[in-house]
């Protein structure tokens, strides 16, 4: 009898719940894996990060229609920071406690990154970074699929004062104003002097996010050049300020074969909203470009053009990959491989999991997760800008190369430790 009283109540209370749509909704949360997308989908970072939306939300519906990650299938919970630092955090914290996500793909720019390390750190949630960066960072909770200096910045300065990439004498290191130009032109300048160029061969000039007047700057840039050596401009100008800044070195007539410009932030994504053609030979150093031929490579650019057309994104028909795009794949996969392997998305496990993980990458290489440094080896590539807003690639590295986070053009870093500060 007690028995049976039991079985009603709980059956009562079954119903009361369902009503009110807890039992679906526990029953829901338990048979998926929430996975967070934390993307500026609107303001001056949207150019960017869009793509990187669609590319997490694509390898997750791929991932699902090939049985899901031990035997769940992904949930994926999008949110908008709006380009918003301060907001970056709060969705974070959203994400892992509100929506109680076991991962987040996410952030393009360094001070976004910034603004939510202490909330992953404080919650021990878990971060995959997909964007080229200006090191001096190594934390337990975040994976760096993104490029280091030396994966990135170094190599294509490098590529400037040789004779193949032109023979730079003079260097002008323009950025957007915040810490990655700002610590980027820092480690360039002590690697520049290191090379013997002197500080009067330097220029270095700042922008604020968004700015769009660039007439003075590119003023200033052509005085510089015109004052007898060689000089090359290294850009680190991010988001959609890059339009009106090679639409003003269009107008003013600088070509790659006077003043080359090597960027940092501009793929094949933020050249889709530019009239490529006035900037035919200018490079861009990235360690992907949709334009590499390999097998790896024709599958992503297919399923991402298949993409695009089944959920009818804006210009499906000339969509495009890019670097970030590449090691948003590659994080999402070697992530789920993490889970696999430590059957578990417990963070403190897939970390430990981590170590190690390899994937065969679009860019052509089978890319490793250090085993210690939380960063991918990663190949480098220079390509230059082609008139249908392509790349063709005029220097690479043989094969992926080690991360060096702590760069050793940076004074104090011969004594930093290579693995992961928290641990």
């Amino acid at each position: 009898m007690k028995s049976r009283r039991n079985f009603i109540k709980a059956t009562v209370l079954s119903a009361a719940l369902a009503t009110a749509g807890l039992v679906s909704f526990a029953a829901h949360a338990a048979d998926t894996i929430k996975v967070g997308i934390l993307h500026s989908l609107s303001g001056t970072m949207a150019i960017s990060e869009t793509a990187l939306k669609e590319t997490a939300l694509m390898t997750i519906a791929d991932i699902n229609k090939n049985g899901g990650v031990l035997g769940k299938k992904l949930e994926p919970v999008v949110v908008d920071p709006a380009s918003n630092w301060p907001l970056f955090a709060e969705k974070a914290r959203q994400l892992l406690t509100k929506d109680k996500v076991d991962v987040v793909f996410g952030c393009w720019t360094s001070v976004s990154r910034k603004s939510v390390l202490p909330v992953f750190k404080e919650l021990n949630g878990l971060l995959f970074y997909p964007v080229q960066y200006e090191g001096e960072e190594l934390e337990k909770n975040v994976f760096y699929t993104g490029a280091a200096p030396n994966q990135q910045a170094i190599p294509a300065v490098e590529y400037l004062m040789s004779k193949e990439g032109g023979e730079a004498k003079r260097f002008v290191l323009l950025g957007t104003d915040y810490v990655y130009p700002r610590t980027t032109n820092k480690i360039l300048r002590a690697f520049l002097k290191s090379k013997g160029v002197a500080e009067t061969d330097i220029m270095e000039e700042y922008t604020p996010f968004g700015h769009s007047d660039y007439q003075t700057i590119i003023a200033k840039i052509k005085k510089f050049a015109g004052e007898g050596k060689k000089t090359a401009v290294v850009s680190t100008i991010n988001g959609d300020s890059n339009v009106p800044f090679y639409k003003e070195l269009g107008n003013a007539g600088l070509k790659a074969t006077d003043v080359p410009v090597v960027a940092f932030s501009v793929g094949e994504e933020e050249l889709r909203g530019v009239d490529t053609k006035p900037l035919v030979g200018h490079l861009a150093a990235w360690n992907y470009f949709m334009s590499l031929k390999n097998p790896e490579n024709e599958k992503f650019v297919k399923m991402y053009k298949d993409w695009a057309k089944k959920n009818k994104l804006p210009n499906a028909d000339s969509v495009v990959t890019n670097d970030p795009m590449e090691a948003t794949f590659v994080g999402i996969h070697m992530w789920k491989q993490a889970v696999e392997k430590a059957k578990s998305t417990n963070v403190d496990k897939v970390i430990a999991a981590m170590s190690g993980q390899t994937f065969n990458a679009p860019s052509g290489f089978v890319l490793k997760m250090d085993e210690t440094n939380h960063h991918l080896w990663k190949p480098v590539f220079i390509g230059e800008i082609k008139g249908d807003g392509q790349f063709n690639v005029v220097w690479k590295t043989k094969g992926p190369i080690r991360a060096q986070p702590w760069s050793p053009f940076i004074a104090g870093n011969e004594s930093k430790k290579d693995g992961p500060e928290s641990k």
